[in-house]
């Protein structure tokens, strides 16, 4: 089983930058976007009968959103961090497959000045409780631009980044709690010294040319799942998108194992 996350900062821009070669030669059984941009109506996506496809527009045109594009036919589908929670910036949707949960996020932004910071941690909070919620019932599959560094080895420059949106200590802490509440991050869980791996680069000219990079988006998964997977890959010479694609194999022979 292959899953995609991409977070492609504007879908119709990046369908014109090759989107649908490689979404067709990944031939994945989920693709999952963030940073779709667009509201309903304003793109129309010829991926043939076999793909469901399920989106989550933001209120505010040209902003967020996010999308799943599907092989398998959910139970069930949700949007949103639960029934009290008001997306309105298109930031989760949620599929519930007879096996596990596949949760596709795009996680607020700090802002540069961090002026989003406290909103940002008040929803971290939010989101761990919703996926240890979910893990109650069965395994998790998290993907998506998670929009933080979790160590130093996620980032090209480290020292000078500190404190900086995306590589704050509380924002970074708030990925350890997901982690210590029941989850792994599948590319650190195969390749835990595995250096210059990384998913988004600035567009200031030659960083993204010389690998000045940071890796922010992810597959988590409930620990459980482990001996399921297969691979967790990044696709960095995929462009597009000032991010590349993750890509998550699992054997799903071996989900009850």
């Amino acid at each position: 089983m292959k899953l995609v996350s991409w977070n492609v900062n504007g879908l119709r821009a990046c369908v014109n930058k090759g989107f649908m070669t490689y979404f067709n030669d990944m031939d994945a059984d989920f693709f999952c976007l963030q940073e779709t941009k667009l509201q309903e109506g304003q793109i129309t996506m010829e991926l043939g009968e076999q793909y469901h496809l399920f989106w989550n527009y933001a209120e505010k045109k040209g902003y967020s959103g996010t999308a799943i594009f599907t092989k398998h036919k959910p139970l069930s589908v949700s949007y949103g961090l639960g029934e009290e929670d008001d997306d309105n910036e298109g930031r989760v949707i949620t599929l519930e497959l007879e096996d596990f949960f596949l949760v596709n996020v795009y996680t607020p932004n700090a802002r540069r000045d961090l002026s989003r910071l406290e909103l940002r941690l008040e929803w971290e909070d939010k989101f761990r409780s919703y996926l240890s919620q979910l893990d109650e019932h069965k395994p998790v599959i998290v993907c998506g631009d998670l929009n933080v560094a979790h160590q130093e080895i996620d980032l090209k420059n480290p020292k000078s980044n500190r404190g900086n949106s995306g590589f704050t200590d509380e924002e970074r802490e708030k990925m350890t709690r997901i982690l210590d509440s029941g989850f792994i991050d599948t590319f650190r869980y195969l390749y835990p010294e595995q250096t210059d791996a990384y998913s988004w680069w600035s567009y200031m000219p030659k960083i993204r040319e010389r690998n000045v990079g940071w890796r922010i988006d992810y597959f988590l998964a409930s620990a459980r799942l482990a001996p399921s997977i297969v691979d967790s890959g990044i696709d960095s010479l995929i462009l597009g998108s000032d991010h590349c694609p993750v890509v998550l194999t699992l054997d799903s022979n071996k989900f009850n194992a």
